[in-house]
């Protein structure tokens, strides 16, 4: 479990090697030993390959790109997953402001204001950074927060349970800014909350995305412990 933990990572870039079905069940087994509220396992999974996954792919960059004859109504979270871009308050506008840098600056080369190489990145987002396995994780609405938490739980066991097959994922939640066509490709009913994406399958080791680790805050910096009085 510690190697797992430790060897986790974002992965932005996949080989085309194939994932079998055998193994992505065996994995969604183990993810269900998940802890949730009152066993209540509110969530749901959905996973794409082959052609579903590139259809899936297509009327994401469509929507994207605003080709779509709804356009606006394609777009649209189920929740308010984060702050507006101007809304983030420090330490977490500085932490997010170096993970940009690292990503695109120091790793990708591309300039802070070049809009359209970001955008190109940001595009691979919805061909799940070339992985052959598509997962959109649901959860059900009526359990309220408490779902969002067992969701949580879920996705982080999964992810773990990847890395002891030796797979990789990176969980994605910019596929949930079109909702809408997660809808209606995948047949989510209203009652479930979209919570996000998960790319899986094995990293393309030599790619320079595949070089970026990201840092984390010691202990002390964000434990409390409160303890009997020395004596």
């Amino acid at each position: 479990m510690e190697d797992a933990l430790r060897s986790r990572r974002s992965v932005r870039a996949f080989l085309p090697t194939p994932v079998p079905r055998s193994t992505v069940e065996r994995l969604l087994a183990l993810a269900s030993r998940s802890a949730s509220n009152s066993n209540c396992q509110p969530w749901q999974v959905h996973v794409v390959t082959g052609a579903a996954k590139r259809s899936l792919t297509a009327a994401l960059l469509q929507a994207q790109s605003g080709d779509d004859e709804g356009r606006g109504q394609e777009r649209g979270r189920d929740y308010a997953y984060q702050p507006p871009q101007d809304g983030w308050r420090e330490p977490f506008r500085t932490r997010r402001r170096r993970f940009g840098e690292s990503l695109y600056r120091d790793t990708l080369g591309i300039r802070a204001g070049d809009t359209a190489a970001r955008l190109g990145h940001h595009r691979r987002n919805y061909d799940f950074f070339g992985a052959p396995v598509g997962i959109v994780l649901t959860t059900s609405r009526h359990p309220l927060q408490g779902a969002l938490v067992d969701a949580g739980l879920f996705l982080q066991a999964l992810m773990l349970a990847a890395r002891g097959e030796g797979l990789d994922t990176c969980p994605q939640a910019s596929l949930i800014d079109f909702s809408p066509v997660l809808r209606r490709h995948l047949l989510i009913p209203d009652d479930q909350l979209i919570v996000c994406g998960l790319a899986l399958g094995y990293a393309d080791q030599a790619h320079p995305l595949n070089q970026l680790r990201t840092p984390r805050e010691p202990v002390a910096a964000f434990t409390t412990f409160h303890e009997d009085p020395a004596e």
